[in-house]
């Protein structure tokens, strides 16, 4: 007799043990998705910058060693909090629509979209790749904001060194890079100057056999990283590279302009707090980020305090219900995106820094989808966003598109302090669409209410809940957590691995006074926290 499996095993690609070291260090760590980048953060802690200096640097660098994720082109938040200090603030660049962007140039198909989206098809997709797809690139203006306010004297020249260097010497072409870049083939294959970067002899590039990856030009962005430096980051907007940009987009069709650009300014502000059990205070980024609804898992997760040794199966099957619920009334009713349903598959990029003196940085930047709307600037090699994607296309539905709107978002950096305002800190956050808020919850709980060490925490095992229909559970969860999950509700077991993606990536930095340590994602092949000597 053949007794049927009480719960399909999830398939596995993966059938070895990861295991990822933390860094520690007196002189600072940056913790990035890519371990070039923050190396070349932790030199400028090396050199005499700050977090905000060094922030700066690795997110310029990410856009030329992991152009899908971020850069010039993208959008994003950080939260920042000086070592003196007991309250944090925001630097907002977050997506906002052009002045011209207009309903009309987004007909709708007739039908569903089955991948991103529980709202209609747009003709062409026109709102997910191409020119029609830009918001305004603020990143650029975020940095700028960040290094005026938060940074040291250090020339922003300076900081450009590493991304000119890096953007000079092309993309590794090792798998991952192959691995990324098929994967988005064949929207790239479309636009002129991305498939000439990205799809040498119109495929996918392939590292050698054996021997070395060599690596890969990256079009003219080592140039507008070297005009950035010499003219200063404003020529972005209200310089020659702004001239260049809004030339290239109107010559693709796009309604990005200059003026878009010369308004394009990164606000600052407090940063919102939620408490934690009266220990500590979250500080994040508010408005449209996934910070409300990270409020409203913490307040509903208030009563179930994990045990210190590590999470059971009935406060999992709790998280589950209170996400779900969560989710739900963010979906349902958050402010002007009250009825949109969020794109889940996006590529994000999130970096933490601290300093020697305590400063911490926590920035999470993107392109939204990977690669973003697959369309680069044949002028400046600057890799645009699609952040239309964000809009609900249908005319005047609640987060539609319209000039100068802004939509709901899922980037989630935080700082955390003591409840006293002392000592540890950390600075946390992640990439990964609707997966960010579970992991930062779940990285949160089991460093602060565990008491898990950064190297226990990055590799626990998580569960994912990125909508209010059901959840998704690493398949190394004990049985007994996957039952009691299976009892809570609708439960999908997966593997946790590099591709397909099924749980976000985080990374963590805890602070004392003169000595730090931190961790990225286990399971992302490039991502390193590196220490300043």
């Amino acid at each position: 007799m053949t007794v049927a499996p009480r719960r399909a095993e999830a398939y596995r690609t993966q059938n070895w043990k990861l295991e990822k070291p933390a860094a520690r260090g007196r002189g600072g760590i940056v913790v990035s998705q890519n371990h070039e980048a923050a190396a070349a953060g932790a030199a400028i802690l090396e050199a005499g910058g700050n977090a905000a200096d060094a922030a700066v640097a690795t997110a310029f660098a990410l856009a030329a060693v992991e152009p899908w994720n971020s850069g010039l082109g993208g959008i994003g938040f950080g939260v920042v909090l000086k070592a003196g200090e007991s309250k944090a603030e925001v630097v907002d660049f977050g997506p906002v629509a052009p002045r011209r962007a207009d309903p009309a140039d987004y007909p709708l198909t007739g039908e569903m979209k089955l991948d991103f989206f529980a709202w209609p098809g747009v003709v062409g997709d026109r709102n997910i790749h191409g020119p029609l797809s830009f918001c305004i690139p603020s990143s650029v203006a975020g940095y700028k904001t960040l290094k005026e306010r938060f940074g040291t004297t250090m020339p922003v020249s300076e900081l450009l060194q590493p991304a000119i260097a890096l953007a000079r010497r092309g993309l590794a072409l090792d798998w991952y890079t192959t691995l990324k870049i098929a994967s988005s083939a064949s929207v790239l294959r479309l636009y002129e100057e991305s498939a000439r970067i990205y799809l040498p002899d119109g495929l996918p590039p392939v590292p050698p056999y054996q021997g070395v990856p060599g690596f890969r030009p990256l079009g003219n962005l080592a140039a507008t990283l070297e005009q950035l430096a010499k003219a200063g980051l404003d020529d972005f907007y209200r310089g020659e590279l702004a001239g260049r940009l809004a030339a290239d987009t109107a010559a693709a069709g796009g309604v990005v302009d200059a003026q878009d650009l010369a308004d394009c300014v990164a606000s600052v502000r407090e940063a919102p707090v939620i408490d934690w059990r009266g220990t500590h205070r979250i500080h994040t980024a508010g408005g449209l980020t996934a910070a409300p609804t990270l409020q409203a898992v913490i307040e509903g997760m208030a009563k179930s305090r994990p045990a210190a040794g590590g999470p059971d199966a009935a406060w999992f099957a709790r998280l589950a219900q209170v996400m779900r619920e969560a989710y739900s009334s963010r979906l349902e009713g958050l402010g002007a995106a009250q009825a949109a349903k969020e794109p889940g598959e996006t590529c994000t990029t999130h970096l933490t820094v601290v300093d020697r003196e305590g400063n911490l940085v926590a920035l999470t930047t993107t392109l939204l989808s990977s690669m973003g709307s697959r369309y680069v600037l044949p002028e400046t090699g600057v890799l645009m966003n699609n952040g239309m994607m964000w809009f609900d296309p249908r005319p005047g539905s609640a987060n539609a598109i319209a000039p100068g709107a802004r939509p709901l978002c899922n980037m989630c950096p935080v700082v955390v302090t003591p409840a006293d305002g002392g000592w540890p800190r950390h600075a946390a956050g992640a990439s990964g669409g609707r997966r960010i808020l579970a992991s930062v919850y779940q990285t949160l709980a089991f460093t602060l209410d565990c008491g898990m060490s950064l190297e226990e925490a990055a590799h626990q095992p998580r569960i994912d809940v990125s909508g209010p229909d059901g959840a998704s559970a690493d398949a190394r969860l004990p049985e007994e957590t996957l039952d009691a999950l299976a009892a809570a509700g609708p439960l999908t077991v997966v593997e946790h691995g590099v591709l397909p993606l099924n749980f976000a990536c985080p990374n963590i930095i805890r602070a004392e006074k003169g000595a730090a340590e931190g961790i990225s994602d286990a399971a992302s092949p490039w991502s390193a926290a590196v220490a300043a000597k």
